[in-house]
């Protein structure tokens, strides 16, 4: 394996995805906000793991198929006997908003830092470049599962491995108990080097009024780099040299709005792995968002990246 050191591990959950096409039928695919990001990240060229937990059966197995046919490193992912991963379904309105319906309560994803040999998985992050993990990665674990997984972050962190973190916040996760989400949060924004939220999640969990808001929220986590997606609009982006609106270079009407955040994140990270500066960086992370709205489902085809 190449040097671990340079790679970034996504940790969270990936599901079977069925998303209705224009006949009527669902398509099968997979989808997770952290596993489409590992995806986008190796398809920049950025060396990418992903730690989860399947199940043994033909869907793992082809979520496996996947991850490898994509470059994403599977050697975090747990495969755990009897049990199989969650499923969601995609409904997609006249203008591409979608709705998206979940059986995930057995996951084994959930578990992760509840398995027999789940230190492993803690130490892997210790030697990554970057660890990635978002809101909804924070709502699948028991109270001892974000436990060891927050310490495994800060440990990490003393190792000099960078924490980003996408605030993705998804009430029906947290069981619509806001008050634990929050407490949640806090824990994990104190491990975090990079913020990558998106206005509408900060405002309906924080009350956030204003994109700047978050930021100042954020800063006082002692997060030195945010950066706040909002939608078409522009994306804020503030780190120790100040904060600036970069704007969406062109806005598209979108077929499928799925995974514009978690391709965003890719994108934008890639680039600062890469030795861009932030403004920089958000302008590529604008860029790849705008493709992946023109296509249906959470992966666009290969064919697509390649040519841009």
């Amino acid at each position: 394996m190449a040097d671990s050191k340079s790679r970034v591990i996504c940790v969270g959950e990936v599901m079977v995805e069925l998303s209705r096409g224009n006949d009527g039928r669902y398509g099968m695919g997979f989808g997770g906000d952290t596993f489409n990001t590992a995806v986008y990240l190796a398809r920049a060229g950025i060396p990418a793991a992903y730690a989860t937990a399947m199940g043994d059966d033909p869907y793992s197995d082809g979520l496996m198929a996947l991850a490898t046919a994509e470059g994403v490193n599977g050697d975090l992912i747990r495969r755990m006997r009897g049990r199989m991963p969650g499923l969601y379904l995609i409904e997609t309105d006249a203008k591409g908003e979608r709705k998206f319906y979940y059986w995930r309560e057995t996951s084994p994803a959930r578990d992760l830092f509840e398995l027999p040999d789940w230190a492993a998985v803690a130490e892997a992050l210790l030697s990554a470049r970057l660890v990635y993990f978002s809101g909804v990665t924070l709502s699948l674990y028991s109270n001892t599962g974000i436990g060891r997984f927050l310490a495994a972050l800060e440990l990490a962190r003393r190792q000099g491995v960078k924490v980003a973190f996408d605030g993705n916040f998804r009430p029906r996760g947290w069981k619509g108990d806001v008050a634990r989400a929050r407490t949640v949060f806090a824990e994990a924004l104190k491990r975090v080097d990079i913020a990558l939220p998106t206005f509408d999640d900060e405002a309906t969990l924080w009350g956030d009024t204003n994109p700047e808001a978050t930021v100042e929220r954020l800063q006082a986590f002692g997060i030195g780099e945010i950066v706040v997606k909002n939608g078409s609009s522009t994306a804020l982006v503030a780190d120790k040299n100040g904060r600036e609106h970069v704007p969406v270079p062109e806005v598209v009407e979108p077929i499928d709005t799925t995974a514009a955040g978690d391709s965003f994140n890719a994108a934008y990270l890639a680039a600062r792995l890469n030795g861009e500066n932030p403004l920089a960086a958000a302008g590529a992370a604008h860029g790849l968002a705008g493709q992946v709205i023109r296509h249906r489902g959470a992966i666009m085809p290969r064919a697509v990246s390649a040519m841009h």
